[in-house]
């Protein structure tokens, strides 16, 4: 039956609530047995949505599952954003407020699925009951203690962000007084300030380009809104940081360069003020 569900989700794709996704995968083995019943991803933000089905009222064992599978594949594969999806047939008021606690520091959804049948047809109809994404950034080990990495790893597997992460090091420098360098690790590209690893501007891996992640010293919701009318994809991750995904065509475009070079002038600016 669980299996059965699984396909019909796939067939009617009600997940459009969540965006335009596509199938990773599904029924994926755990480590610690188990399987994940279905694997979505975002290709526009590199995000994974870790999927728990539950056949009739949300409870505790499924509850814990859908963490504990979103937990592993986060630590699997740390460049992608995570997120936690249960998908019930009735989530209970007394589930919905477990959620809405747990949602604090996991990024989690919770779908309730009611099937309506209409002249002899059943469908499916999804409701976001909860959405708290992006609260925090999974617990990546974005620190000055990272696994260091050099430049000619990130050539060889990212040429393309690495190009991008470099033009946006130039503009740095170019409006600053302050020279900066890049700080290889592993997972991420910072900069370092002379020999110290800074963090309020971190480059992240993403297909097309690199996800910049920022502290404009301000409120990024402004800042948000420009990026977004000159057709970049921004979002803001709380009151302090907003995150945009920058490509080699943003920079080669004068009006979205400009942009670009304003807000890293304005983080570095709020850096060196601090």
């Amino acid at each position: 039956m669980r299996n059965g569900l699984a396909t019909e989700l796939q067939r009617i794709r009600p997940f459009w609530v969540l965006g335009d996704l596509r199938l990773i995968d599904r029924e994926r083995r755990q480590e610690r047995d188990g399987r994940l019943d279905l694997l979505l991803e975002d290709d526009d933000e590199e995000q994974r949505y870790e999927v728990e089905l539950m056949l009739g009222s949300t409870d505790e064992s499924h509850v814990i599952r859908c963490i504990e599978y979103w937990d592993i594949e986060r630590r699997r594969y740390p460049a992608y954003e995570h997120c936690a999806v249960l998908v019930a047939e009735n989530v209970t008021a007394r589930f919905l407020n477990v959620l809405s606690l747990i949602a604090g520091s996991v990024p989690l959804i919770a779908i309730q699925l009611t099937a309506i049948e209409v002249e002899g047809r059943v469908s499916l109809v999804p409701v976001k009951v909860l959405d708290a994404r992006a609260l925090l950034r999974e617990d990546i080990d974005i620190s000055p203690t990272a696994k260091p990495a050099d430049r000619g790893q990130w050539a060889q597997t990212r040429p393309e962000m690495l190009h991008v992460v470099e033009r946006c090091l130039a503009l740095i420098n170019e409006n600053s007084d302050k020279k900066f360098d890049l700080n290889y690790t592993q997972q991420y590209i910072g900069l370092l300030d002379g020999n110290r690893p800074r963090l309020f501007i971190v480059f992240w891996p993403r297909k097309v380009g690199a996800s910049l992640e920022v502290v404009p010293g301000e409120d990024p919701e402004p800042w948000v809104a420009r990026l977004r009318d000159t057709g970049m994809s921004a979002k803001a991750l709380n009151a302090e940081k907003l995150r945009v995904l920058v490509t080699q065509s943003d920079l080669d475009s004068q009006p979205k360069k400009l942009v670009i070079s304003e807000f890293l002038s304005t983080a570095v600016k709020e850096y060196l003020s601090s």
